[in-house]
């Protein structure tokens, strides 16, 4: 009962926020939406993207499924993800798309480990199986390397796959190659506070948002040690 009255007051915060009568912004909304960005993120209650972006109401088109990963545009594609993709690209004509992917991601960490199933219908695990080329690549090329070190590449790796995957739907890539539409990839690092971009020219994921230094840290900088 405290996580729900937690929420109501938390709405009570919203509502006092944004319909109060110095505020306009959901007079604008009422009319209907008109986000530019859909952002692609994961499930994970740690990573909320309009929490993590600092966005208002009718800043983000949000789709949020278990690793943050866009199925291949196939007949047998998710109709829930693709569905949504497509009225943000199509109906919504966002100008960018951020595939936001995250360290700790549980459900990497159930694709590089498989377990059984926790419910005879395992759709976590099919739903996965969209990355398994991607951890069977890490798998082999990072045999060598830590648990860690082969989740945090797999994590990586996944969101590259989902911005290739993006590109298999044609209204996608016809907007890309008009120079409408912009794909990015971004990593939340869970343990260091800090934000990552794919960088195609340097084919690595750079940082966009450097962790802050503990004082600590500083200390020793500027002591030189």
């Amino acid at each position: 009962m405290e996580d729900i009255e937690k929420f109501v007051h938390g709405f009570s915060r919203f509502q006092q926020q944004y319909f109060s009568e110095s505020q306009t912004l959901y007079d604008n909304l009422r009319a209907g939406q008109r986000p530019g960005t859909l952002l692609i993120g994961c499930c994970d209650s740690r990573v909320d993207p309009m929490l993590l972006m600092g966005g208002d109401p009718g800043d983000l088109f949000v789709v949020r499924n278990i690793a943050n990963l866009v199925p291949e545009c196939t007949p047998t594609a998710s109709a829930g993800v693709s569905s949504a993709i497509e009225f943000a690209v199509c109906s919504l004509e966002v100008e960018r798309i951020i595939v936001l992917g995250h360290a700790r991601c549980g459900g990497i960490r159930a694709l590089m480990a498989p377990r059984q199933p926790v419910a005879e219908t395992d759709f976590v695990g099919q739903w996965m199986r969209i990355a398994e080329p991607v951890a069977a690549r890490v798998r082999r090329d990072l045999a060598h390397r830590s648990s860690e070190q082969q989740h945090k590449a797999c994590e990586l790796a996944s969101i590259l796959l989902s911005l290739d995957n993006l590109l298999t739907y044609p209204w996608i890539k016809r907007r890309v190659e008009q120079g409408l539409l912009k794909l990015h990839g971004w990593y939340f690092d869970i343990e260091s506070g800090a934000l990552m971009a794919y960088s195609a020219r340097q084919q690595q994921f750079l940082p966009l948002v450097c962790p802050i230094r503990t004082d600590k840290e500083k200390a020793a900088a500027v002591s030189g040690i």
